[in-house]
């Protein structure tokens, strides 16, 4: 239920208090904007935000000492419902290439990659785009949303790509399996679109 204790993850990220005020809107009774692995190792439901370069975030989140621990254990041992946002879901990954490799999280195979612009595809992918489900979710449905990105995630195993949406061609728009999942869109920006994700994520039982 709403009530749940959710802890959403501080370390740095500019998306940070806009996914928090979506949060609340989408009915979130309460929320731990926090940086303390404990906080983060008890909760009810997690959500990781980001903007920015791969490389910088996956820093500023290990920098936290015992965060990713506490991330670990709480959504691969434990099975809490977990949702990445925009970065916060690349970094999922086993890598980004963002000013070269590094390692990510490695919770979901696969790769974060450039986009590749031309004549007709521009680069950061921005605005409204459809997302479109690649197979039924508890989360995902049809809709709009708004993406902002240069990146995206290149999921090792099909099964693992919830959502896609089109950029010059299929793009990753949302990856998950079990307790998880990560959106490339912003929900915080995606009006009813997103609110209704959130309000979703917050009775999830997966």
């Amino acid at each position: 239920m709403a009530s749940d204790a959710l802890a959403l993850i501080d370390y740095g990220a500019g998306n940070l208090h806009s996914v928090e005020n979506a949060l609340c809107a989408a009915g979130a009774a309460g929320v731990s904007v926090t940086a303390d692995p404990d906080t983060v190792r008890t909760a009810d439901r997690i959500v990781l935000p980001g903007v920015g370069a791969f490389a910088a975030c996956m820093g500023a989140l290990s920098a936290i000492p015992g965060m990713v621990e506490a991330l670990g254990e709480a959504v691969l041992s434990r099975g809490t419902p977990f949702l990445g946002v925009c970065v916060g879901m690349q970094l999922m990954a086993d890598a980004g290439e963002e000013f070269g490799r590094t390692p990510g999280l490695g919770w979901i195979g696969g790769t974060v990659v450039k986009l590749e612009a031309n004549d007709t595809i521009r680069v950061p992918h921005m605005g409204w785009n459809d997302v479109r489900p690649t197979m039924a979710h508890d989360l995902i449905v049809p809709g709009e949303a708004y993406f902002l990105h240069s990146f995206a995630f290149e999921a090792a195993d099909p099964a693992d790509l919830i959502a896609t949406t089109d950029h010059g061609g299929p793009v990753t728009a949302a990856i998950g399996r079990d307790n998880m999942l990560g959106v490339q869109f912003h929900p915080e920006k995606s009006q009813a679109y997103g609110l209704r994700l959130l309000g979703r994520f917050l009775q999830w039982r997966p």
